[in-house]
C-alpha cells in the first residue's frame, strides 16, 4: 500500500480516502464504486508542470487520457494547467466538453479513421502525430477542405526497449507504433512531409512503454532522439521545433513496485529536463518545445475500487476465492495481461493481514479475477474490499459483459464527494438496441 495524507486508515480503523470514510462512501453510492482522490491528481500534477517549467522552460505536460477520460478530468487538468492527448474522436469530443482548449490537444493513433482526423481538424486540435504512410496524404485532403494548416508531429521508433510487459512495449523494432529510425524509414516519410501544402511539420514524437522505473531508459530515448535531430539538421536542413518524449512513468501496485511520491515524479521530470538540455547542448541544436505525456502516474494512484464480498469459498490446502460484486466488466486488465494489485479490507484496515486469497468477480468465467494470491483480512459476506491503483485503464477499459453495468466514478476532496460518472441503469444498458421487424 502507498498510504499518505488523503489515502489513509482512520480512527475508525476504516479505509480514507480524500477525508471520506469508504464505509460512507460504499453505503451512499453503492458498490462496485471507483474513488478518485481529487487532491492526489492536483499533487502530482502540478509537480510535473511546476518541475517542466522551472528546470526546461518552454514545454507542456499533456495527460495522457486513455487512461482516464472523463468531463471532470479534463476540466480538473485544464485548471492545472496541462495539456491532453487523445487517441480516438471520442476523447477529442469529451475534451472539448470538459472545457480543455483544442490547441491543448495531441491527436495520437496508428489508424486514425478519416471520420475521426475531420473532427480533429475542425475542432482545431492543436498537433495531430502522424504514425501511418498514407496518413499525410488523407489528412492534407481534409486540412485543404477545411481551408487550414494543420501542425503535425511525426512518431518514431527509437528502438529504445523499456523493460515492461510486452503487452505494454511500444517501441520494439518490430511494434505497431512508429517508423524505424534504426532502418531508414523515417528519414524517407520526414523528407516527404514538406510536399503538403495543408499540413506544417514541427515536430517528432516518441513513447518508449509503460510502467517504466528506469530512468535511465528516458536517458537513452533522449540520447536516439536528440542524436536523430542533428542527423535532420546536418543531412537535410530540418529544424524540430517540437520534441515529444511521451510517457511510462512507473506506479506502485504491489510491493514490488517502488514507493514514489509527487516528489519522486518531480526527479523524473528533473533528470529528463536536465538530459536533454544536456544534449541540445552538446549537438548545438535549437531547444526544442518539450512535451511529455504522463497518464497512468497521473490518474492510477489517485483511484481506489470499492467492492462488497459475497461468496467465500476455502478449498483447504488449495485456495481460498473471496468472490466480489465486481469483476473483468469494470476492471479486465488481470484477465488481459496479468496485471497485479494490491488490496485491503476497507471496514477492518486496522485487523491483520492474516489470509491469501484471490479475489474474483461475478462474471462466467473462470479467468474473471482481480487478483490471486493476495494477504488480505479475514473477510465475511458484506464486507468491504479495496483494491489499490485502479484509477488508470480501469474505468476506461470497463465493458457490459454479462449485461453488468458500468460502476459509477465519485471524485472525492476534503471529504466530500460527488459524481464524476453517474450509474447507469438497465434502461441505458438497453438503449441502443432494436427488435427488427422480421424476426
Amino acid at each position: 500500500m502507498n498510504l499518505r495524507d488523503t489515502l489513509r486508515i482512520n480512527e475508525n480503523g476504516h479505509l480514507e480516502i480524500g477525508g471520506a470514510d469508504t464505509s460512507r462512501l460504499a453505503k451512499e453510492y453503492g458498490t462496485p464504486l471507483y474513488v478518485l482522490d481529487v487532491a492526489y491528481i492536483q499533487k502530482v500534477a502540478t509537480a510535473f508542470r511546476k518541475t517542466l517549467t522551472e528546470k526546461y522552460g518552454d514545454g507542456a505536460v499533456a495527460f495522457a487520457s486513455k487512461a482516464f477520460s472523463t468531463e471532470a478530468i479534463y476540466k480538473l487538468i485544464f485548471k492545472l494547467g496541462l495539456y491532453s492527448d487523445s487517441v480516438s474522436e471520442g476523447e477529442i469530443y469529451t475534451a472539448l466538453k470538459g472545457g480543455m482548449p483544442a490547441e491543448r490537444l495531441v491527436f495520437h493513433g496508428n489508424n486514425k479513421l478519416p471520420r475521426e482526423m475531420e473532427f480533429a481538424v475542425a475542432s482545431d486540435v492543436g498537433y495531430i502525430v502522424i504514425d501511418a504512410v498514407d496518413e499525410p496524404e488523407i489528412l492534407d485532403k481534409i486540412a485543404e477542405n477545411a481551408g487550414k494548416i494543420q501542425r503535425v508531429l511525426v512518431r518514431l521508433n527509437p528502438g529504445v526497449e523499456a523493460h515492461t510487459h510486452q503487452f505494454v512495449q511500444t517501441s520494439r523494432e518490430d511494434g505497431k507504433f512508429g517508423f524505424s529510425i534504426k532502418n531508414g524509414d523515417a528519414d524517407e516519410f520526414i523528407k516527404k512531409m514538406y510536399g503538403y501544402k495543408n499540413l506544417k511539420f514541427v515536430g517528432i514524437h516518441c513513447h518508449i512503454g509503460s510502467q517504466i522505473f528506469d530512468r535511465n531508459a528516458f536517458g537513452l530515448a533522449i540520447e536516439v532522439m536528440t542524436d536523430y535531430m542533428k542527423k535532420l539538421r546536418d543531412a537535410y536542413g530540418i529544424t524540430i521545433e517540437v520534441l515529444n518524449l511521451g510517457g511510462g512513468f512507473g506506479v506502485h501496485y504491489t510491493e514490488k513496485d517502488p514507493l514514489y511520491t509527487a516528489e519522486d515524479y518531480a526527479g523524473y521530470v528533473a533528470f529528463i529536463a536536465e538530459t536533454l538540455k544536456k544534449a541540445i547542448a552538446a549537438k548545438k541544436l535549437a531547444k526544442p518545445f518539450l512535451i511529455i505525456e504522463p497518464g497512468r502516474s497521473l490518474i492510477a494512484e489517485a483511484g481506489i475500487t470499492l467492492y462488497t464480498v459475497g461468496a467465500i469459498k476455502d478449498i483447504k490446502g488449495i485456495k481460498k476465492y473471496y468472490a466480489i460484486d465486481g469483476g473483468m466488466f469494470e476492471n479486465p486488465r488481470y484477465a488481459l495481461y496479468r496485471s497485479e494489485y494490491s488490496a485491503i479490507v476497507a471496514n477492518k484496515a486496522n485487523e491483520p493481514f492474516s489470509e491469501t486469497v484471490t479475489l474474483t468477480g461475478k462474471c462466467c468465467e473462470s479467468g474473471d479475477m482481480i487478483a490471486e494470491g493476495i494477504p488480505l483480512q479475514k473477510a465475511v459476506r458484506g464486507d468491504l474490499v479495496a483494491v489499490f491503483s485502479t484509477g488508470a485503464y480501469n474505468y476506461s477499459m470497463s465493458m457490459h459483459y454479462n449485461s453488468n453495468l458500468t460502476p459509477p466514478v465519485v471524485m472525492v476532496k476534503d471529504g466530500k464527494a460527488d459524481y464524476a460518472v453517474k450509474p447507469e441503469s438497465y434502461e441505458d444498458l438497453v438503449r441502443n438496441q432494436n427488435i427488427p421487424d422480421f424476426i
